[in-house]
């Protein structure tokens, strides 16, 4: 599993080059979120990991990056050819990318 970071990540969201994966639960994504993420909260991830295309690169992201290490380490052992973890997760691309993304 690779981590990425969000301004690594900035340039490959907007080029469609990945899929970005949330693991986080729905009173969560609520409070902030980024257009275009695949919500699979970590718990069904074992349940619903085929709905996630296996022809591009996935990047798990979660609030600070510990629950998506857990989800790419998970859909490596499950044939996901790359997998990468959102370094620090969606507060870190709040504090580094996109300010408009709430904190919480």
């Amino acid at each position: 599993m690779q981590i990425i970071s969000p301004q690594d990540l900035k340039p490959l969201l907007d080029q469609g080059a990945v899929t970005l994966l949330d693991v986080r639960l729905p009173d969560e994504i609520e409070a902030a979120s980024l257009p275009g993420a695949v919500l699979i909260p970590l718990h069904e991830l074992p349940a619903r990991h085929t709905e996630l295309p296996k022809d591009k690169p996935l990047v798990a992201m979660c609030h600070h990056g510990v629950r998506s290490q857990t989800a790419a380490r998970f859909l490596e052992r499950n044939g996901y050819p790359e997998v990468l973890s959102l370094d620090g997760g969606i507060d870190a691309w709040s504090c580094s990318v996109d300010a408009t993304i709430p904190r919480y």
